[in-house]
């Protein structure tokens, strides 16, 4: 018997594309598998860790691993590098620091924490975008404001005077908008 080839079919691709998403949506994923290499179940520890200990212990400490006894995901051993002769003020806090750790994960996630010394990276100060800023509304638009009953109809009229007010000259729009972008101009 002799074998003939036969023509293949090309397999068809899965079609590209689909809806849009967000970056925020995608970074959980991303980065999931290198946290649950060091200990963490939650990226959250990591990134929150000012809200869990406070903006004073965060400045000196950073969570680096959670190990858990084999097989669960519970009593496991928070490490935390510590910024020089700060160790010796986290060891006094220890227990409080593993209360708002699991209070956190919302479970006894946490049983013990160990102190290594070590450098931590500065956290990166958070400044509202301009855009973000409250602007005054202009005195005479103000007092017409006052007439209307409705303060969150009145706050919301208010912010948009302001930011009218706060624009110089007539709007751009279409390619001159696209060039000053380009340029760098306008954010």
């Amino acid at each position: 018997m002799s074998k003939r080839a036969t023509p293949r079919q090309p397999q068809q691709e899965r079609p590209r594309g689909g809806p849009a998403r967000a970056v925020a949506d995608l970074l959980p994923q991303v980065g999931g598998a290198a946290f649950k290499r060091y200990g963490f179940v939650q990226a959250g520890i990591v990134t929150r860790w000012a809200e869990i200990v406070g903006p004073r212990y965060a400045d000196v400490s950073t969570p680096e691993s959670i190990r858990f006894p084999p097989g669960r995901k519970a009593e496991g051993v928070l490490t935390v590098t510590v910024k020089g002769a700060h160790a010796a003020m986290m060891q006094h806090i220890a227990p409080e620091i593993v209360e708002r750790v699991n209070r956190f994960f919302g479970y006894a996630a946490v049983a013990r924490l160990t102190l290594k010394q070590g450098q931590v990276a500065p956290r990166p100060s958070r400044v509202a975008p301009p855009s973000l800023r409250a602007i005054a509304p202009p005195a005479r638009i103000g007092e017409g404001l006052r007439a209307i009953a409705d303060p969150e109809l009145r706050a919301v009229l208010g912010a948009l005077a302001a930011g009218v007010a706060a624009t110089h000259g007539p709007p751009i729009v279409g390619d001159e908008l696209t060039n000053l972008v380009v340029a760098g101009k306008v954010r």
